[in-house]
């Protein structure tokens, strides 16, 4: 039974029929907490029972008809929610009819489900099905998004997955990513919930050194807009708040400690528009604004540091505009904030028009669960950006950006990386998903003609060791949740084999930047005679 006053989700519990062995069915209970009674029901979905090695059945407890699946079988169940046998039996049942819109509206693909592991619901269960990430991309439900060839082309990682041959494929991926990332499991609560809301789940476990470990679990949420860019604010900020909510509580499920959301993550990314209405009503206070109290309260419940980045508006200071991250404690207090320290006026990205640089410098915030920092977007460009963060002590550098395709996607997968090698620190990339159509047109500063649509948001979320590993990353066009679990004892052990921050000349370098920034500098080049 769900707890009286809270919502019900979908997962799966422990449900043996009588005279049969026990199996996985899917189960109502209140997603908000581990550990919750089931609703015992004939209705509630489907059963599944081992009958050989790598074979198993389920039995579907809407329409009564029993489906042969393979250990490998991840569509078999959502396939039979749609033929003509399901149909007929649902016919015969209107309760059955009722439970079945649930299920199609709530898990539109059967994913994650291990029938190997049958048991406990605090069970933890794979992920994943193959080494890298290869959740199946579905249409956006955002009636802002806009298909293209580009919406195509999901992951990078399952394009190599799925082309490279298998006797090449761990050599292929060791250049490409470093050391190979363990997958990472996860609690059935985190996998269902996933699968009833919409958004891809990946988790991954990062190698730690020897000896002693100082083990954090990240989390990433990259996410489309949920309502139109014409619908009132209120209602998209609520919106956005509903959607990452549902997958903050799945980062919780999942023991997650640090959670970091995508940049201006309440809104549309507007600023290419030039329009100070509506976009500025987004804007708000960094201390006791409408999200940062929301987040603070998640933040206590689930007792996790989460970075908001927002639009905010800074009442002190005659109501200035700044691109702001929000850095709340895990027991739901405002640590602090930092701007953003570059602004971009390059394409379509025109934000200079709503704010400046930053006025923050590079702070690094002492959490529960280590020293973290956050470089917002257009900073990941400038490497002495990255560099003061590691000065200053950070352990972990979040990067939450807005970037599409056509400008930056082959930029994206080498700067935080670099980052993370020549600054012995973690990087994590979070970029948004999908597309943003505004009423009005408007123009680019490469010369384009007047258009009402952003390109394409790409997504591709990924976390990055010290020594140049990284996860693979997060869907190119699906909402998701990225999880790795990283050892921070890693930067120091790094830094210590490579002595980056030992063979750094920083005083030759800041004796040359106070030159370069006078008036009368002059290049060091040298010239024949």
């Amino acid at each position: 039974m769900s707890n009286e006053g809270q919502e019900e989700g979908l997962i799966m519990a422990k449900y043996p029929l009588k005279g049969q062995e026990e199996g996985l069915t899917v189960a109502k209970l209140n997603p908000l907490k581990r550990k919750t009674r089931f609703k015992e029901s004939s209705e509630d979905g489907f059963q599944c029972f081992k009958r050989g090695r790598n074979e198993y059945e389920a039995h579907c407890l809407i329409c009564g008809c029993y489906i042969s699946v393979s250990s490998k079988g991840r569509n078999s169940l959502a396939a039979h929610l749609n033929s003509l046998k399901h149909k007929k039996g649902v016919a015969q049942d209107p309760q059955g009819s009722i439970m079945n819109h649930q299920i199609q509206t709530g898990l539109p693909e059967i994913v994650g489900w291990n029938f190997d592991r049958p048991s406990m619901v605090n069970q933890e269960v794979s992920l994943f099905k193959t080494d890298m990430s290869e959740q199946p991309s579905t249409s956006s439900n955002s009636p802002t998004s806009s298909s293209s060839t580009s919406n195509n082309f999901t992951s990078l990682e399952e394009c190599l997955n799925e082309n490279i041959p298998q006797d090449q494929k761990d050599e292929v991926f060791r250049i490409l990513y470093g050391k190979r990332c363990k997958k990472l499991h996860a609690p059935v609560e985190a996998i269902m919930t996933s699968e009833m809301e919409n958004f891809q789940l990946s988790g991954y476990e990062m190698e730690g050194g020897k000896g002693r470990e100082k083990r954090v679990k990240i989390g990433l949420i990259q996410n489309q807009i949920v309502l139109p860019t014409t619908a009132p604010v209120d209602d998209q900020i609520s919106a956005i708040h509903n959607r990452c909510e549902k997958i903050i509580i799945a980062a919780s499920h999942c023991d997650v400690n640090i959670v970091c959301l995508q940049e201006a993550w309440t809104m549309p990314f507007a600023f290419c528009t030039r329009e100070k209405h509506p976009w500025c009503d987004f804007a708000e206070s960094a201390e006791d604004g409408r999200t940062t109290k929301f987040c603070q309260k998640l933040a206590k419940e689930y007792n996790m540091v989460i970075i908001s980045p927002i639009l905010e508006r800074d009442a002190e200071h005659g109501g200035v505009l700044w691109n702001t991250a929000v850095v709340i404690s895990n027991e739901g207090k405002v640590l602090g904030k930092s701007r953003k320290n570059h602004i971009p006026r390059v394409g379509d990205f025109n934000e200079s028009t709503y704010y400046m640089e930053g006025d923050t410098g590079h702070r690094v915030f002492q959490t529960s669960f280590g020293k973290i920092a956050v470089n917002i977007c257009y900073g990941r460009h400038h490497p002495l950006n990255w560099l003061m963060y590691g000065l200053h002590g950070a352990e972990i550098v979040f990067n939450p950006c807005a970037t599409v395709g056509q400008l930056s996607e082959p930029m994206w997968g080498v700067e935080a990386r670099c980052a993370a090698i020549s600054n012995h620190y973690f990087t994590c990339a979070i970029n948004r998903v999908g597309s943003e159509t505004f009423p009005n047109e408007f123009t680019s500063g490469d010369g384009k003609p007047g258009h009402k649509t952003f390109g394409e948001f790409y997504g591709s979320s990924y976390v990055t060791s010290p020594d140049g590993s990284r996860t693979p990353g997060l869907s190119r066009t699906r909402d998701g949740l990225l999880v790795a679990s990283v050892d921070l004892n890693q930067c120091e052990k790094i830094s210590d084999k490579w002595c980056f921050r030992m063979t750094g000349r920083y005083g030759m370098y800041a004796d040359c930047l106070k030159d370069y920034s006078s008036h009368d500098f002059k290049r060091n080049i040298v010239k024949e005679k």
